[in-house]
């Protein structure tokens, strides 16, 4: 067991999140910890829902004298992007995280944390469990399957709630208080490719070391996203005959890192020195860039020059990163899109995009640009996952009792926010009508990538401040 004693207000939820976290739960494996919060219900004799998407419902009744105020919802959800450092042995599909504190951080050897969304858990886990924290009528929502497209709260019935309320916790900023957010969806283009096997002299080429990050979070840095680095250099070459390409394990997190295998006429003094512009044109930021390319002989599966330049041409084309900035608010991105994930093999062609917008019109016009340019290089595209634009609330009764609760505890003004990140609010909101939302979050920095670190300082505080929060509803 970790020692969290030093943030005693927060211990328990502290120790939730520790017991969890042995649970893995990637986007798409979230029956168990489904089923681990059914039992945690179970236990204490709540009322507990969960659906056919994992979506788990738990309902507690009012403290004594809290009985007439409005219920209010916490929600949150129930997966992680479960990325990992190369060599790292933990297999996230099975086994828990390896949790460990650094100074006032909370980690997780080689991998994501998982505090995106792990604290939403801890912090209603613990006021579920406790006899002591003053609340209306409670409704805890995990939602599933959040950091593929928002499935889980797509699929909920939100007919089982009751109250007009929502504290969302997937934020990551101390004292920022989101309002708002974009709307997005998921884009799949696929194109079927012929390879044969060829003997001769074959390229390895890894890139590795860029800052990644979230798609909608980080996406205004500017971060290099290995799939256009990759892309980049291979269109420089001559001749050059594509084999497997991966890259990218999240839609929704700019590339890190990828592999290429390949076949060109440049010699490797050429390769390098195409290599050494493309890194000395990266981003100031990217200072651990690394790049390493290995010649051999032997035989590898092989697309044609035709296919391969191709493929290429569709990468160089394909746009990546802001698109448009909003004209309303300084310095908010309205339109993005991120290429996360690509998968090339010697049958076909897989290439995830995640696309958002702020507005539902610009997002729609971007989804029928990428149409085109993946048709116009052959391959077919399925859009899913839309989810819709949170829009900013003028009046909202939720939000001036969190902003003057901030202000009572810590003397300064919380700063109120929309994002270009999609938000499971945007879906709430569409469904259930008049509902009141804000989103809320200790300071959790890299999320998405392995990086990922929780201030448990912050953590503690905001947790002591969600306590005051219900307590003023």
């Amino acid at each position: 067991m970790l020692d969290f004693t030093s943030y005693s207000s927060s211990e328990k939820a502290l120790r939730f999140f520790e017991e969890f976290s042995k649970i893995p739960r990637g986007s798409g494996n979230t029956k168990a910890i489904a089923g681990y919060l059914v039992k945690f219900a179970n236990d204490r004799g709540l009322e507990v829902i969960r659906d056919s998407a994992d979506n788990v419902i738990i309902k507690k009744p009012a403290t004594e004298g809290y009985e007439d105020r409005p219920g209010v919802i916490i929600q949150g959800h129930t997966d992680i992007v479960a990325l990992k450092e190369p060599g790292c042995p933990i297999n996230m599909d099975k086994e828990g995280l390896d949790l460990y504190i650094d100074g006032e951080y909370l980690r997780a050897r080689g991998t994501t944390l998982g505090a995106d969304d792990g604290v939403a858990m801890a912090y209603a886990m613990a006021i579920l469990d406790s006899d002591d924290v003053a609340h209306p009528a409670l409704e805890a929502v995990f939602t599933s399957d959040e950091e593929t497209g928002l499935l889980g709260a797509t699929a909920l019935d939100t007919s089982a709630l009751n109250g007009n309320m929502l504290i969302n916790i997937d934020s990551d900023e101390e004292g920022i208080f989101t309002a708002g957010c974009a709307g997005g969806g998921r884009i799949d283009i696929s194109l079927p490719v012929t390879a044969k096997t060829r003997i001769g002299r074959t390229f390895t080429l890894k890139v590795g070391g860029l800052k990644g990050g979230h798609s909608g979070v980080e996406i205004h840095k500017g971060r290099a996203n290995a799939i256009k680095v990759i892309a980049e250099i291979l269109s420089k070459l001559d001749g050059v005959r594509l084999g497997k390409f991966i890259a990218g394990s999240a839609d929704n997190a700019i590339p890190s890192d990828a592999i290429v295998i390949f076949h060109s006429k440049s010699s490797i003094y050429e390769i390098s020195q195409i290599i050494n512009d493309v890194k000395e044109a990266l981003p100031e930021e990217e200072t651990d860039a690394r790049f390493n390319v290995d010649m051999s002989l032997f035989s590898a599966k092989l697309l044609s020059t035709e296919d391969s330049a191709n493929i290429l041409s569709l990468l160089c084309e394909m746009p990546n990163g802001v698109t448009r900035m909003s004209e309303d608010i300084e310095g908010l991105v309205e339109t993005s899109l991120n290429m996360g994930i690509i998968d090339l093999d010697d049958k076909s062609l897989s290439l995830t995009v995640s696309v958002r917008s702020a507005k539902g019109e610009e997002k729609a016009n971007l989804i029928n640009k990428i149409k085109e340019i993946a048709s116009s290089h052959h391959a077919s595209v399925g859009v899913r996952g839309e989810y819709p634009a949170w829009e900013y609330r003028k009046d909202s009764h939720l939000r001036d009792v969190m902003c003057k609760v901030y202000s009572d505890m810590y003397g300064k003004d919380a700063t109120v926010v929309t994002i270009h990140a999609g938000l499971e609010c945007g879906i709430f909101s569409d469904k259930m009508g008049d509902l009141d939302c804000v989103s809320i979050g200790p300071d959790n920095h890299d999320i998405h990538t392995p990086d990922e670190r929780l201030s448990l300082p912050s953590f503690n505080r905001m947790y002591e401040y969600l306590i005051n929060v219900l307590k003023n509803l």
